[in-house]
């Protein structure tokens, strides 16, 4: 789950096997109990990021392997959305033959996390076929299940059925237009979630339509709009496996599937008062990725209702082939306006 940070507001004001049996369980959280965060001066977000997405060794018994993680920093001292969907399917993906790559992935966020407790994976073995593996992995910390997700993997190289649909042309080259980081470095002393922005996090993101992260997109909401294209990296080369760069869109494109539902409502990240928060994630992959080249976001929102809204994303390569598609609902509660 992802909350927005108060902060902002201020910003935008000033401008081996074991049997798991219940003991080893608690010992697994309670050697948490210190904060899993904290990492060398020495690495740069994205270099953490990579590291927190490795995952510690695994241990198994019967259809289950269990396996900690621990979290990035994130500004509201919860654990990060797409970070723990990212390490749920590393997870998986540590179970399933090299051979297969995830194609699917769908969680359900149950609780909030923190992130100075370290994370267990239980991953389930349900299915392994001649085409497809079948992985559910539950997350919990000692309070007990926040993330449970359903993981889908493929065997390489299989032929079937193409098409896609084509990318937008004559877009902006995404070098020419303003990324997050100079957006809000301005604001960085006095938000952490602008700090965030500016300085921590592990992508360079960069609108081609109007941001909505420091005010709302009036024009869009007086169309009763919500579509916006957005270019998003890594922030620096990444050498990894193909699941890691997957995993790794998994957790980038967290940052901004909730921006259609609010830009379409006349909202921005900053309004004040604003809570949001995912209640479900869902995406598929169709072609490879690097995580390290540019990839367009074409997001829009069918619909929102009862303090739900949801988002969907289309992420085409810089070449134009459509790589992944994602979904994802969220609540988002804004305070009454004070009755006079």
């Amino acid at each position: 789950m992802n909350e927005q940070p108060e902060a902002l507001h201020t910003a935008e004001e000033s401008s081996s096997s074991a049997t798991p049996s219940s003991a080893t369980v608690s010992e697994a959280h309670a050697a948490s109990s210190e904060s899993t965060t904290v990492h060398s001066l020495e690495q740069t977000p994205l270099q953490h990021l990579l590291h927190v997405l490795q995952l510690s060794d695994a241990s198994s018994f019967r259809d289950h392997t269990y396996i900690n993680g621990e979290s990035v920093y994130f500004p509201t001292g919860r654990v990060y959305g797409g970070q723990v969907i990212a390490q749920s399917l590393m997870a998986a993906a540590a179970t399933v033959s090299s051979s297969r790559l995830p194609h699917s992935i769908h969680g359900y966020f149950i609780a909030p996390g923190d992130i100075n407790q370290e994370l267990l994976f239980d991953v389930e073995s349900l299915r392994d076929g001649r085409s497809f593996s079948a992985r559910r992995v539950n997350v919990t910390q000692s309070e007990g299940s926040i993330l449970t997700a359903i993981a889908s993997f493929q065997e390489r190289g299989q032929e079937g059925v193409e098409f896609a649909d084509p990318m937008p042309e004559n877009l902006p080259d995404p070098e020419s237009l303003m990324s997050a980081q100079q957006l809000m470095a301005p604001f960085a002393q006095h938000s952490a979630f602008a700090d965030y922005y500016a300085s921590r996090s592990p992508f360079d993101i960069r609108h081609v339509t109007p941001t909505i992260m420091l005010r709302n997109d009036a024009a869009s909401a007086a169309k009763d709009s919500g579509k916006q294209m957005v270019w998003m990296r890594a922030d620096g080369p990444v050498d990894a496996s193909q699941t890691t760069h997957r995993a790794m869109l998994a957790l980038g494109c967290d940052q901004i599937m909730m921006e259609p539902v609010l830009r379409r409502s006349g909202l921005s990240i900053a309004t004040p008062g604003i809570s949001f928060a995912s209640i479900d994630h869902s995406m598929w992959w169709y072609r490879d990725i690097d995580i390290s080249q540019w990839h367009l976001y074409v997001q829009d929102t069918p619909t929102a209702a009862h303090g739900r809204g949801l988002a969907t994303a289309k992420v085409y390569s810089s070449d134009g082939q459509l790589a992944a598609v994602m979904t994802q609902e969220a609540m988002i509660r804004v305070p009454e306006a004070p009755k006079k």
